[in-house]
């Protein structure tokens, strides 16, 4: 993922009021390493519930996303829809987002279960049980970051397109 500003996070966000661009708490970008992270994703520590994806478009341009984290938590451990990790050591709750434009305009939304705390570029970057003698490791990590860069942006789309 290419590095982003302050002023690159706020622009890119495609379904958020101009009030809550400029209400969003952004994380320490200083701190983040962007060549670890297939998309950047943050809980608000000011507003509860609310959450932040910047996921790349296959045209290189960042789509940002407002979720909303519903209220209810998954009964069962459930699986991640962007890394898929069945070895989650993290919880997975939903998220909605308003789309974008006239439709989210008329209330809406669509949702995904990702990782509560959006670890999924580290999950999928730690290698899986081997299988068997010679399983080529380094191409299942591969074909799983393509996993999440593909699954996150669908989602992104889906958001952008309204």
């Amino acid at each position: 993922m290419h590095t982003l500003s302050s002023s690159d996070l706020r622009a890119s966000f495609v379904n958020a009021s101009k009030k809550e661009r400029s209400d969003a708490s952004l994380p320490d970008l200083e701190a983040l390493d962007f060549d670890a992270l297939d998309y950047l994703g943050w809980r608000d520590t000011k507003f509860d519930g609310r959450a932040y994806a910047v996921i790349p478009a296959p045209d290189g341009e960042p789509i940002g996303i407002l979720l909303r984290q519903a209220d209810a938590t998954p009964r069962v451990r459930t699986q991640c829809s962007w890394c898929r990790d069945v070895r989650l050591p993290n919880d997975v709750v939903f998220y909605a987002a308003k789309l974008a434009g006239p439709a989210g305009k008329r209330g809406s939304t669509v949702g995904t279960l990702v990782c509560r705390d959006f670890q999924c570029s580290a999950n999928v970057r730690r290698d899986p049980p081997r299988p068997f003698p010679g399983y080529d490791m380094d191409a299942a990590r591969a074909d799983r970051i393509a996993a999440l860069r593909g699954a996150s942006a669908s989602f992104a789309d889906r958001v952008r397109r309204g």
